[in-house]
């Protein structure tokens, strides 16, 4: 019952239903994209209810805490109860790919902008993006 107790960072990370298989979870704590308190952590790290964790994918970034040990992958609905969602409201409304972000379409057949064109779509765009940084 011992070894029941331990639970390591990439299990927890998978089970939760954070990373679709362990193996990404791995290579995500290896990459650096898996945070403790700000520091990077190796994929054996243990787990302990209460701790804080950032997770990095792609975009998207997450803070969670640990509410539950969980061993096993289950369903997301049971999953969703094992840990609680603590990122920051301002990160959660940024852009989370690029198919959200704001794009200006051009007519069918009006060719490549010319340099008159490009300079109107960037003053266009300019205010749209300063307020995102």
């Amino acid at each position: 019952m011992a070894e029941q107790e331990k639970l390591r960072i990439d299990k927890y990370l998978w089970s939760i239903r954070l990373f679709k298989t362990r193996s990404l979870a791995t290579e995500a704590c290896k990459a650096g994209r898996v945070k403790l308190n700000g520091q990077n952590i190796k994929p054996s790290a243990i787990v302990k209810p209460g701790d804080v964790y950032q997770v990095s994918k792609g975009i998207e970034k997450k803070v969670i805490e640990v509410l539950e040990l969980l061993y096993n992958r289950v369903e997301s609905k049971i999953a969703v109860t094992k840990y609680k969602d603590i990122t920051p409201l301002e990160e959660t409304h940024a852009f989370k790919s690029m198919f959200h972000a704001p794009v200006l379409k051009r007519d069918r057949g009006a060719g490549r902008p010319t340099k008159r064109d490009r300079r109107e779509i960037d003053d266009l765009t300019e205010g749209l993006f300063e307020e995102d940084k």
